[in-house]
């Protein structure tokens, strides 16, 4: 076993753009001694793949899967997730469902979600008013902000091309069809010996690795992050996309991350907070 329980970590770059197959995809995998490695290098994945994938390499050995998205909208800042509405959920899980059995997108796409079904709650542009006036965020989100990692994004704001919104409630549709079969952390207890999946950031490993804001376009920039976290070097033979180098690092932190006795308990996760807004795992 690798540490907590875990024989490798793995981290999946996501995508929330409308279609069937995503190039914004990218999934990589770390193993304690080895350099990190993409999972069907080159594949064009759709994210029905990814969670087909997923389920069955969750029962083959205990691994910690990462997704880059936010797993549920803030809740603590306004007692709700979309407040005025009526019927919508008031805790992650069942809010996932109701996502899903809104969203009549292909592909676990979300788009519907945020346009038509819940539209006023999101900023798309200058037509909707001030922006200041959606950004909401977790508490893990806040904790992120203060301590000086960056500027979390939220899911209210939905243009640009830092915006995480569709991403995160197409993700949200995944995560309530692998939650029959995969733990997802904190809304379910991460068990030794069992897989899991957590919600990463995938540029906060980045910073880590004494890299922030670059993005890594060469070899010896993927190389010099890995070095950071103690991690064999690579031997690329070919060019990599932002998406897989994202990926290849994050997956390495992740690994690194393990080491840190708290990784499961961090301060500021309440159980209030693990059952409506979920945490980003490596944020403490």
């Amino acid at each position: 076993m690798s540490r907590q329980g875990f024989t490798r970590t793995v981290a999946i770059d996501w995508s929330g753009a409308k279609g069937s197959r995503h190039k914004g995809i990218a999934i990589a995998e770390a193993r304690e001694g080895n350099p990190p490695r993409l999972v069907r290098e080159g594949h064009v994945w759709s994210r029905q793949a990814v969670l087909d994938w997923l389920v069955g390499e969750a029962a083959r050995e205990p691994t910690l899967f990462g997704f880059d998205f936010s797993f549920a909208p803030p809740f603590a800042e306004r007692g709700a997730y979309l407040p005025g509405e009526h019927g919508v959920p008031g805790e992650a899980k069942a809010f996932w469902a109701y996502v899903d059995a809104l969203s009549d997108d292909e592909d676990l796409g979300a788009a519907s979600f945020l346009e038509r079904a819940h539209r006023r709650h999101f900023y798309f542009g200058a037509a909707d008013g001030r922006k200041a006036d959606y950004m909401h965020f977790r508490q893990c989100e806040q904790r992120f902000n203060a301590g000086g990692g960056g500027k979390a994004a939220t899911v209210y704001d939905a243009i640009g091309a830092a915006q995480v919104a569709k991403a995160s409630f197409a993700g949200m549709r995944l995560l309530h069809r692998a939650a029959a079969h995969v733990p997802v952390w904190p809304f379910d207890p991460a068990e030794p010996g069992r897989s899991a999946i957590v919600e990463i950031y995938g540029r906060a490993f980045i910073r880590r690795a004494g890299l922030s804001g670059r993005k890594l376009r060469d070899l010896d920039s993927l190389n010099q992050a890995l070095a950071a976290f103690d991690v064999p070097a690579m031997a690329a033979s070919r060019w990599l996309s932002d998406h897989e180098t994202d990926a290849l690092v994050t997956a390495a932190g992740m690994l690194r991350a393990l080491d840190d006795p708290a990784a499961f308990d961090p301060p500021g996760l309440t159980p209030h907070v693990a059952r409506t807004e979920g945490w980003t795992f490596g944020v403490t």
